[in-house]
């Protein structure tokens, strides 16, 4: 097949989409069946783009253009092709098409530069199945964490035999892993998942740093007990304890500048109208763009949650399952795209990222970048997420402007 049998990046990303475990919305995640039908045709439109394409050890799909000089280090540009549940169709999506259709002009055009391109569609990024992000990139970073295989779903399947009965040797995950001397840079184009943007009337933007994150699973334990025989100042009611802990949740993030604290599931056990609830487990997800101060919203919170909870006479325990330091984006590159902006006549603007992405765990590999492009509204995890195809338009041409350039 030929460069010009590709599907125009309206038709991909509606294509893709389509690629959903749920009618309603689109849920794809990690080592699902829909994973695999996503990587077989993504591999197949890296393909007609003219790369040769395989899939790695831990199920990110990866396409190569070949450069003038074969042992120089590549430039890899792309993003993640996992979803939430019930998310948008531009989330991750967009930033691989972009970069399949990038490298099909320049196949189209017979161009090639002295250095090779690689485009990669991450197999996780948003951590939705097992509760631990950035599975894809880490792998190519070499910081994969082997002792998250024992995690499980909801299932009860682990990260191990879901990785094998993909037909994948978690064993093998090391060798995903890419040498620095390998990759000179890791360039992503990503929906903005804000109204910066929009607000600005913009198309696109240059991202100076990703915010930093911790995800916590937080176990509540009561006293289960009959609704209407036990008095109220003598329940441990675990539902109540982690109602006040949501609350403190808020309440601390609200004092710390740039600082975000996000309580997205509960699960209450018995989960009966007429008992007690006997514990109830929840999920904290807490955002800084500080390290520092990341740090002690995260012990103040901890300290909070622990003394609303003796308080009631119930108990708590906390699992971090995720942690990401926030990254400043490379000089280098932010420098490089700035001029990229100007010469395809956009005004270069830069923000930061309040959201985690795969070049916060690319930048332990390499120098990393980002473009933003402006979504509708600032919506985003939600089907209603919308980007214009002349905004999408830019950021392709912002993209090979910077490749012109690149050094």
């Amino acid at each position: 097949m030929t460069s010009s049998t590709l599907p125009n990046i309206s038709e991909m990303i509606c294509r893709l989409a389509q690629l959903s475990e749920l009618s309603n919305g689109i849920t794809r995640q990690f080592l699902s069946s829909e994973h695999r039908e996503a990587n077989a045709l993504v591999c197949r439109w890296m393909e007609m783009a003219g790369m040769r394409a395989h899939q790695d050890a831990i199920g990110n799909i990866i396409g190569r253009y070949e450069g003038l000089e074969t042992d120089l280090p590549a430039v890899m540009i792309g993003s993640h092709l996992d979803t939430v549940v019930n998310a948008g169709k531009f989330d991750g999506i967009l930033g691989v098409v972009v970069a399949i259709h990038c490298i099909s002009a320049l196949y189209k055009e017979k161009k090639r530069y002295r250095f090779p391109i690689e485009v990669i569609g991450f197999a996780d990024e948003e951590g939705t199945r097992f509760q631990s992000t950035y599975l894809g990139s880490k792998a190519v970073a070499g910081t994969f964490d082997f002792t998250s295989l024992g995690r499980r779903d909801v299932n009860g399947t682990s990260m191990q035999d879901a990785l094998l009965s993909f037909g994948l040797e978690p064993d093998k995950i090391k060798n995903a892993a890419r040498k620095p001397k390998d990759i000179s840079a890791y360039i992503e184009i990503h929906i903005e998942q804000g109204p910066v943007l929009e607000e600005q009337g913009i198309p696109a933007g240059i991202v100076t740093e990703i915010t930093g994150a911790v995800r916590f699973q937080v176990t509540v334990t009561g006293t289960a007990g009959h609704a209407g025989t036990v008095p109220i100042h003598l329940r441990n009611d675990a539902l109540v304890s982690a109602c006040e802990c949501v609350l403190m949740v808020e309440e601390i993030a609200r004092k710390h500048p740039k600082t975000v604290g996000t309580v997205g599931q509960i699960t209450v056990t018995a989960g009966a109208s007429n008992v007690i609830p006997g514990e109830t487990v929840f999920t904290i997800d807490l955002r800084a763009a500080d390290n520092e101060i990341r740090h002690k919203v995260e012990h103040e919170l901890i300290s909070e949650m622990q003394r609303l909870c003796q308080k009631r006479q119930t108990k708590i325990s906390l699992k971090k399952v995720h942690e990401a330091p926030s990254v400043t984006c490379s000089p280098r590159i932010i420098n490089q795209l700035q001029n990229a902006f100007t010469k395809s006549k956009h005004k270069p603007y830069c923000l930061p990222s309040g959201a985690g992405h795969d070049a916060a765990a690319m930048a332990d590999l390499t120098d990393v970048g980002m473009i933003f492009i402006r979504c509708k509204e600032g919506v985003s995890h939600n089907p209603a997420e919308s980007v214009s195809e002349p905004d999408i338009q830019s950021g392709l041409d912002i993209l090979l402007e910077f490749l012109n350039a690149y050094d």
